[in-house]
């Protein structure tokens, strides 16, 4: 495993971070948010956490909303029995819908404060590393989010903080907004990057290696669709992933040249595709670390092999050739 540092900060994290929102509690019936089908249950999740830990990943992203709490609580509850907290980062997210009330979503300073706390008796731990919005909030002045987050710094409860997917501007203005004040500065942005969406390289990849903000792209594998032959087998994630279908199904015809072309590479050399869609990623000098889920074995084992795989410069040119630009998506 490699490791890196996590934007300007002395932190050190693996180059592959594991995303939890497989792990916690499967839905049944009718879909919630934070709640999906697909997700794993406590015992079903162990051996991918395990698998993590002796790849030698030390990085682990979660959310509150994931499975309403229970990824927080499934990852809380393994890491404290299995290895020491010094040794592991973990990063969680704040902003999305937890009760049906008033006050159950947002980034309102009411909300930062509760959130962090119930987030920690889940994750059953003083502090977490990295704390994220998880998207822009509308309803709140982003002056209150950021001295909320500033504070809940200074109490000890998160060593660093981080955002999520927001127009460039936005995050410009967070940025210059938390200098002004003297409050803490996001460190980290962790955006919606993969060969199927590369909008984010118009300004906000060359806005975060400007500020020195460490990028940790979600979905590098597009839900999956960059892990096989385009719709040559369906999961049980692609059947009933509502998010995902919704962001990928307006750009199918072009989508498909690009995986066609992913499969012309792997092919060549003898890889599954998701190791090289992940090594296109990773040879990528802006990003720190993708988020990669993990719900089969061979998952972690390609995303830790891509860490090795070098591509030329012909073959990313030849997989970037076919894309064309998208309409901008994740960022609700």
């Amino acid at each position: 495993m490699d490791y890196i540092n996590l934007g300007k900060t002395g932190l050190k994290v693996s180059r592959i971070c594991l995303g939890c929102m497989t792990y916690g509690e499967p839905a049944t019936g009718e879909l919630k948010p934070g709640r999906q089908a697909w997700a794993l249950n406590e015992e079903q999740s162990r051996p991918f956490l395990r698998q993590a830990l002796d790849l030698g990943i030390n990085f682990f992203d979660t959310a509150n909303v994931y499975s309403s709490g229970a990824s927080e609580e499934v990852l809380g509850r393994f890491l404290k029995a299995n290895v020491r907290r010094e040794a592991v980062v973990i990063a969680t997210k704040v902003q999305g819908l937890m009760r049906d009330e008033p006050n159950g979503h947002g980034l309102s300073r009411k909300a930062i404060l509760f959130e962090i706390d119930q987030s920690l008796l889940r994750l059953q731990t003083d502090y977490v590393d990295l704390y994220q919005i998880h998207r822009w909030d509308y309803e709140t002045p982003i002056e209150e989010t950021l001295e909320a987050l500033h504070d809940v710094v200074k109490s000890g409860k998160t060593r660093y903080i981080g955002a999520s997917s927001m127009y460039a501007w936005q995050f410009a203005k967070a940025l210059y907004l938390a200098d002004l004040h003297g409050w803490t500065r996001f460190v980290t942005m962790q955006n919606h990057l993969n060969l199927l969406y590369r909008e984010e390289e118009r300004e906000m990849i060359g806005l975060c290696q400007s500020e020195g903000i460490g990028i940790i792209p979600w979905s590098p594998l597009a839900r999956g669709r960059l892990a096989r032959p385009w719709q040559s087998e369906s999961t049980k994630r692609y059947e009933t992933d509502q998010f995902g279908n919704k962001m990928y199904s307006q750009t199918e015809d072009v989508d498909s040249k690009v995986v066609d072309r992913l499969v012309q590479i792997a092919g060549k050399r003898e890889v599954p595709l998701a190791q090289v869609a992940l090594a296109w990623l990773l040879g990528k000098t802006a990003i720190t670390a993708p988020i990669v889920g993990a719900s089969k074995p061979h998952h972690l084992e390609d995303a830790v092999a891509a860490l090795s795989l070098h591509l030329t410069h012909e073959e990313v040119a030849s997989l970037e050739e076919p894309y064309v630009p998208h309409p901008v998506l994740g960022f609700s």
